[in-house]
């Protein structure tokens, strides 16, 4: 036969069930005649929840990942260069886009042409289709850190910033932000290039600690986009925005891009790359550029 319990404080008052250090404590309610029996459990009481069953299941699918002993910066980029590049974004005034190249193409090449300077242009363009009245530059500092701080100090005081009428440079820019990079070591260095091409920048914004596993995927996809020659550069960030990727590409126009992107695909091994490189990126974005007359990437 089934007995009632029934728990009951120290004043004879009712009590919801609990729990102590020694175990449960029940009070037998009999009539008009109290009894207080309690049992001590003779083994500890565990408790599991759904989370803890989760995290016990998927433990058994987790692959253990080995410590890095190198930073990604160490393991992708190139060891027989110290290369750095620093690319810049100016949002121009719509109304003063051409004032703004003609600017740039009055001042930059001075920088790029004097040996004082270790710093050279790689390419300029506008933003054709993407982000609208936009200008980018991309710069190559040849002796890493160093040769940045040198350009930058040797900057400070120097009036070539200034157009030769005595118009600073920035006054039609909205807005301006930059990115110090790194180039992949299985890319080709970015070299000059006759015309007329158009270049499309595809960014893309990784989950942090993706970038090895970005390299490793790319360093063996590579192959199937060089055919053409449509590969200009590959970068990655360091300062500014991190895990960020940054792909150059050249094309004659748009058609021919979308035939070599198409081209592509029949090749084996592409779409591998395109499954395992997908699941690492946050947001990616392109822009189809055109050179300025003073870009050496034409």
């Amino acid at each position: 036969m089934r007995r009632g319990f029934v728990l009951v404080g120290g004043s004879g008052q009712r009590m919801k069930d609990g729990v102590n250090g020694r175990g449960r404590s029940w009070v037998l309610e009999s009539g008009s005649r109290q009894r207080q029996e309690e049992w001590t459990l003779s083994r500890p009481l565990r408790f599991y929840s759904k989370d803890n069953e989760g995290s016990w299941f998927r433990s058994l699918f987790v692959h253990k990942v080995d410590p890095r002993k190198d930073a990604h910066s160490t393991l992708l980029s190139k060891k027989e260069t110290s290369n750095l590049y620093k690319i810049q974004f100016h949002s121009v005034k719509p109304e003063c886009l051409d004032d703004y190249n003609s600017l740039t193409e009055a001042v930059l090449p001075k920088l790029h042409l004097d040996e004082d300077y270790p710093c050279s242009l790689v390419g300029n363009w506008n933003t054709w289709y993407g982000e609208q009245d936009q200008a980018v530059h991309l710069w190559r500092f040849s002796g890493g850190y160093p040769a940045l701080m040198d350009c930058m100090n040797k900057l400070k005081n120097n009036k070539v910033r200034r157009h030769p009428c005595g118009k600073p440079l920035w006054v039609p820019v909205l807005a301006q932000r930059n990115q110090l990079l790194l180039e992949f070591s299985f890319w080709n260095e970015p070299q000059p290039r006759a015309g007329p091409n158009i270049y499309e920048l595809r960014t893309y914004k990784l989950k942090p600690g993706t970038m090895i596993e970005w390299g490793n995927n790319w360093a063996r996809a590579i192959k199937y986009r060089q055919e053409n020659q449509e590969a200009v550069g590959g970068f990655f960030s360091q300062i500014g925005e991190l895990y960020v990727v940054h792909h150059l590409w050249a094309y004659k126009d748009l058609q021919s891009r979308e035939e070599t992107r198409n081209a592509a695909w029949r090749k084996r091994g592409w779409d591998e790359n395109v499954y395992y490189t997908v699941p690492l990126v946050r947001h990616m974005e392109s822009r189809i550029m055109i050179p300025l007359k003073i870009s050496p990437l034409q």
